[in-house]
């Protein structure tokens, strides 16, 4: 069975992966309804324009999103670029590149914050789309991301700012890394480890610790085999043997008389 961190995991990324989808198919739907508006207007000029007392009793050209009033067409396919150029933007925000960029320049869209921002950013888009009469293509596709942006800002209020962090696949990665250096064993099978400090080790080291510094002890820690030594042996009841000497102080003449 998967830890609850994994179904986050999947779920929030199963999510991105459908707004992703959503994204470009109103990326294409926009640019599909710009292509019939430009060319509804060229229709429109070469029929006469507001000459015609039929045409000029219309609010839209007809066969087109581009209103029949001063600079229409203009704001009409500024509209459509803007609607491209923002879901190109919303894209390369949910595929995560380059996060330094969204996080310095466009932090909502960043990592620091959850998905709340994205889902009213697409309800914005959907809702400007769905608001003129557009063909069936770009009425199913701005439907369906209106829908993901409702899910996206439901997501955002739920986990909040860590949303992004929970789907990111880096953050899951660093997660797992650390799992495995916590189950690495500290100390061989079969040895067993003490659980308290040694008494000498604590009492060298007590009144180091207490003050946050180690330093050299003044006193001698031992005497060794030397001459202090003997003296400190002697004061306690306890002599020191010389070692037997195993060869003369000197050595006899070898000269023999003639």
């Amino acid at each position: 069975m998967l830890p609850p961190r994994a179904y986050f995991f999947i779920g929030l990324n199963g999510v991105r992966i459908v707004s992703i989808i959503a994204l470009l198919l109103v990326f294409s739907s926009n640019i599909v309804t710009l292509k019939s508006d430009i060319e509804a207007v060229n229709k429109f000029i070469k029929a006469g324009g507001i000459d015609k007392v039929d045409l000029t009793k219309c609010n839209y050209i007809e066969n087109s999103t581009v209103p029949n009033q001063a600079a229409g067409i203009f704001w009409a396919v500024l509209n459509r670029l803007l609607i491209i150029f923002q879901t190109v933007f919303l894209v390369l925000s949910e595929v995560g590149w380059p996060s330094s960029f969204f996080s310095r320049f466009f932090p909502i869209l960043g990592d620091d914050f959850g998905l709340g921002p994205l889902g009213m950013i697409e309800c914005l888009i959907s809702a400007a789309i769905l608001s003129h009469h557009v063909d069936d293509f770009t009425l199913v596709s701005a439907f369906f991301l209106f829908a993901i942006g409702c899910l996206n800002i439901l997501l955002g209020l739920i986990f909040r700012a860590g949303a992004k962090s929970k789907r990111s696949v880096t953050s899951w990665r660093d997660h797992a890394k650390g799992m495995a250096k916590d189950a690495l064993p500290t100390h061989v099978a079969g040895v067993p480890v003490p659980k308290n400090v040694p008494s000498f080790v604590s009492n060298a080291y007590s009144d180091a610790k207490e003050k946050g510094t180690f330093n050299i002890p003044t006193s001698k820690m031992n005497f060794g085999f030397g001459r202090q030594g003997e003296k400190k042996a002697s004061a306690n009841g306890f002599s020191i043997s010389k070692p037997l000497e195993s060869m003369p102080k000197y050595f006899p003449s070898t000269k023999t008389s003639t």
